[in-house]
């Protein structure tokens, strides 16, 4: 089942409402001492309903999650639809420019304390989550790989895993890999990373960057599950295949 209900995130958007959904597994309803780890994903609008989706296909997270009974909470906030860079300016860690978008100021620390200390804090209550680090999780794709990224590096001690699809690394590519050298990763921290095949070649570069990438996170002792996606392109219809793979990893040995 999933629940959704209208939310504001005052240090974003004022009182503008957005969507947050969450997923409960079935055992929700049939076993009440039962108690669960938390996935929290990105593009909530994107992950569980066709109809929701900015460009008409979800993730289709719910139907996986129905197949597969994974024990698993997810939860999700719609993201910023301003069309004047209001997604990529919540969900990028850095301030950037770009010859697309112009200035990019970053407010992805805002989010991530929103979600922390607020989302996070009333799902725990709501719900009947395992709300340590050990039992949460964060995913995203693009921008949201990037925001994923950036959360179980920056905010470790929150998450201890973290599933990063078709990553924004073109972002700011010397930050992250700063951010990966200095960040206090505990040694238990787990990251899923992919690019699809068809999209390496969107941004000059990316390729390398993406291999740094993983290089700088193996030096760091992550747990790394890293793939170049046959086929793979930047579209919610090859990120649901994905889906096998990451949750494989993200629940391994839970």
């Amino acid at each position: 089942m999933v629940y959704t209900w209208d939310i504001t995130i005052p240090e974003l958007t004022a009182d503008e409402p957005r969507k947050a959904y969450v997923y409960l597994p079935e055992s929700y309803h049939t076993d009440s001492d039962q108690r669960y780890p938390v996935l929290y994903m990105f593009d909530g609008h994107n992950v569980f309903f066709d109809s929701h989706a900015t460009y008409g296909k979800s993730w289709g997270m719910k139907e996986y999650m129905d197949a597969t009974s994974t024990p698993l909470i997810i939860a999700a906030v719609e993201c910023n639809h301003n069309p004047n860079n209001g997604r990529l300016e919540e969900y990028s860690p850095y301030t950037f420019s770009d010859s697309r978008f112009g200035k990019v100021i970053g407010r992805g620390r805002t989010t991530m304390e929103w979600l922390i200390h607020t989302f996070k804090e009333e799902i725990d209550k709501r719900f009947p989550t395992l709300p340590d680090r050990e039992h949460t999780f964060i995913a995203g794709s693009s921008m949201g790989g990037l925001m994923s990224l950036y959360a179980v590096l920056e905010y470790n001690r929150y998450f201890s895993r973290a599933a990063c699809l078709s990553p924004s690394l073109w972002v700011d590519i010397q930050r992250i890999e700063q951010l990966i050298k200095r960040s206090k990763i505990q040694p238990d921290t787990v990251v899923y990373m992919d690019y699809g095949s068809r999209e390496i070649h969107f941004h000059p570069n990316m390729l390398q960057q993406f291999g740094k990438v993983a290089s700088l996170l193996l030096k760091r002792h992550v747990m790394l599950d890293c793939r170049i996606v046959p086929g793979g392109d930047h579209c919610e219809a090859s990120w649901e295949k994905q889906i096998p793979f990451f949750m494989n990893t993200l629940l391994y040995q839970k």
